[in-house]
């Protein structure tokens, strides 16, 4: 579910953000995000935990909250630049670098089909990198340091989540990190005094802006979860399958091109997803 509403945030969010400056747009959807992950706090009678929390785990959600935000920042500017068949693919290698982490600092297993599975993964994700079809000059390829800055950041945000949604109730452990990431983009907005463009926003890009805040807020609810019930090592693989996802989608909607090098990325992201979560 969690890779599922991911892959259609991708496609909401490029239709809401055409004319809209990246960092306003990242702001406005936390909005929308946070409504709704405090909601669902409430349906569940989890906010009176709150001061329950122990120090620790207020730590790593507050981190987990700072590189999320980061993490979109550097997504959504990246998205702005080029294609989301370009863009997706290189956010989702942070597969790779959160299985490593999780490994490393986390202690989870590594079997010879984890290491074949990141390695079919980032051979995927390298074949599928494209200069941006409109382009020809070196510009072409400006999206991609910001792809690959989002793609370092999520990997943080998934091991700092791991550690402090431990013995939080996911639905709290969510809302807490968002209320971090709304903080931090709106305080990017006013620094940048990018808030004089809300006026200038179109009906169109807000319905898509609240759609793809509202996939995003489902996202989360369902991706921390499964990382309170599996270990991060299988949980991030699938839910990074919603580059599959959003490739489908980008493709019908968006009517972004389709090639042999971009269907057999998507082949090989997918059989090395499988592989290590099997």
């Amino acid at each position: 579910a969690s890779a599922f509403f991911a892959g259609v945030t991708a496609v909401l969010a490029k239709l809401g953000m055409e004319g809209v400056n990246s960092h306003l747009a990242t702001a406005l959807r936390t909005i929308v995000v946070a409504l709704f992950g405090w909601a669902m706090v409430w349906v569940a009678g989890s906010s009176g935990a709150v001061g329950a929390l122990e120090p620790r785990s207020w730590l790593f959600l507050i981190l987990s909250g700072l590189a999320t935000g980061a993490s979109w920042l550097c997504y959504f500017r990246a998205l702005q630049l080029g294609e989301v068949n370009q863009v997706a693919p290189v956010d989702k290698s942070s597969t790779v670098l959160t299985m490593l982490l999780s490994i490393l600092l986390l202690g989870e297993a590594a079997h010879w089909n984890t290491l074949l599975g990141m390695g079919l993964i980032l051979a995927g994700t390298l074949g599928m990198l494209q200069r941006k079809p409109r382009e020809r000059a070196s510009s072409g390829w400006g999206w991609l340091p910001w792809a690959v800055l989002s793609a370092v950041f999520a990997s943080l945000t998934a091991i700092l989540g791991k550690v402090g949604i431990q013995g939080v109730e996911s639905n709290l452990g969510t809302a807490i990190r968002t209320l971090v990431v709304l903080a931090m983009a709106w305080g990017i907005v006013f620094l940048t005094g990018k808030h004089h463009g809300i006026g200038d926003i179109g009906g169109r890009s807000w319905i898509f802006l609240i759609l793809s805040g509202l996939a995003t807020g489902a996202s989360w609810l369902c991706y921390y979860k499964a990382l309170q019930m599996g270990d991060a090592s299988k949980v991030v693989p699938i839910d990074k399958m919603s580059v599959v996802i959003t490739l489908i989608l980008a493709f019908v909607f968006l009517h972004e091109s389709v090639t042999p090098k971009t269907v057999l990325g998507c082949v090989l992201i997918g059989a090395g997803t499988l592989l290590m979560v099997l």
